[in-house]
């Protein structure tokens, strides 16, 4: 279902090549067969790169699907990255710095946008490699000048994907990672563990012969007074329809979010309320009605933190939750390796039944003690659910 679309050949030249360098007495890790080449989530074929030691991040969000394949290496090899993981998600990234202090010195070659990115300050970094995504908030293929600079100064540009296509691109990204970084056997024990537990959610709801529930999925809680931002045919909304839920912003809304009224909400009620939760602010008191989840936020914190949200006029009307049927998921979810956790809460929510044994807590738990360096700390989702639904028909 998940194709590596990988293409690797060696000849003579190559084998030449690799000797000389057993020879020199080089070791494997950096360096690397200057015949291979690999094709990006951009459709781009590079030629693999001969030295991968420094790497430049297009976003610092990349850093958990980095250390996937790193681990214990991760911290040396970053030499400029944006400042969106500790500014959109400090406390996550505070997570990481804990772990590789030398992460607080990494140079910043940009904040959270693309126009932000200094193209001068990544050369001046002498990255060997420089790792970028199909969206986000840093360069993308768009940027053509911004990546032909780079290339000319003889870096390799390779392009990921856990934003855009993200069911279908994670696990590819991490094997064109794995060629690229010489991760193959850690990029292909996590391509099987992620395409498997996503199996686990597409291949049940495949035997369902009713529509899923409707639901709203309201983006970002609490960052502003305004009702009703969502997320319709992108982003978390992905992850939503592949877990077998209705998004009722879907037709409404074009694109990957915006905003449904207050009106249109009240009168077509979700069977099914969802909010994202983007972190904790520095006190509770600057943003009353946000939400909060992730790396450092315990469960009593995260539980009462939907409850006030819950209370905002129109939301604490609607019939979802008065019911109960009202949830929270971190949203960072949406930009992660470990997206199908999401995938899973999101079907055990909207179809109880169908999936009583599934686990996602186990899930992510698996993810982190296998493939990352940090532990898992934190809550990254919460309900207000008191009774489990009972709409699941086979």
């Amino acid at each position: 279902m998940i194709s590596t679309f990988l293409t690797a050949y060696a000849t003579s030249r190559h084998k030449l090549h690799m000797l000389i360098l057993l020879m020199a007495g080089l070791t494997g890790t950096t360096v690397q067969a200057a015949s291979a080449s690999v094709t990006d989530l951009a459709g781009r074929t590079i030629a693999l790169p001969v030295k991968n030691e420094r790497i430049l991040l297009g976003e610092a969000r990349l850093i958990p699907a980095l250390a996937v394949l790193e681990r214990t290496h991760l911290g040396h090899r970053i030499v400029g990255m944006p400042r969106d993981f500790e500014q959109l998600d400090p406390r996550g990234f505070a997570q990481y710095a804990q772990r590789f202090p030398e992460l607080r010195s990494v140079a910043h070659t940009g904040r959270t946008t693309a126009e932000s990115f200094s193209v001068e300050m990544a050369i001046s970094l002498k990255p060997d490699i420089a790792i970028f995504g199909l969206e986000g908030h840093g360069p993308t293929p768009e940027n053509k000048e911004v990546i032909a600079q780079l290339v000319k100064a003889g870096i390799t540009v390779v392009f990921v994907d856990f934003r855009k296509e993200p069911l279908l691109n994670t696990a590819h990204s991490m094997e064109v990672l794995g060629q690229v970084l010489q991760r193959e056997k850690e990029a292909q024990a996590f391509s099987s563990e992620y395409t498997r537990q996503l199996a686990l959610v597409t291949q049940r709801l495949a035997t369902l012969k009713t529509p899923g529930p409707s639901v709203f999925l309201e983006n970002r809680v609490g960052l502003s007074d305004e009702c009703c931002a969502t997320m319709s045919n992108g982003l978390m909304g992905i992850l939503l329809k592949a877990a077998g839920g209705r998004n009722i912003a879907s037709e409404m809304v074009p694109g990957e979010f915006g905003t449904l009224s207050l009106e249109y909400l009240l009168s077509h009620p979700p069977d099914v309320y969802i909010g994202t939760a983007i972190g904790a602010p520095e006190t509770v008191a600057q943003m009353p009605m946000r939400i909060v989840l992730g790396a450092g936020v315990d469960e009593k914190t995260a539980a009462d933190s939907l409850k006030r949200a819950l209370q905002r006029k129109g939301i604490a009307t609607l019939p979802a939750v008065r019911q109960g049927e009202a949830h929270a998921i971190w949203h960072h979810f949406y930009a992660s390796p470990f997206n199908v956790v999401a995938v899973q809460v999101f079907a055990k929510w909207l179809h109880p039944q169908l999936f009583a044994d599934l686990d996602p807590k186990h899930t992510l738990s698996m993810f982190y003690q296998r493939f990352q360096p940090v532990p898992l700390e934190g809550e990254y989702w919460t309900s207000l659910a008191t009774t489990p639904r009972q709409n699941v028909t086979r």
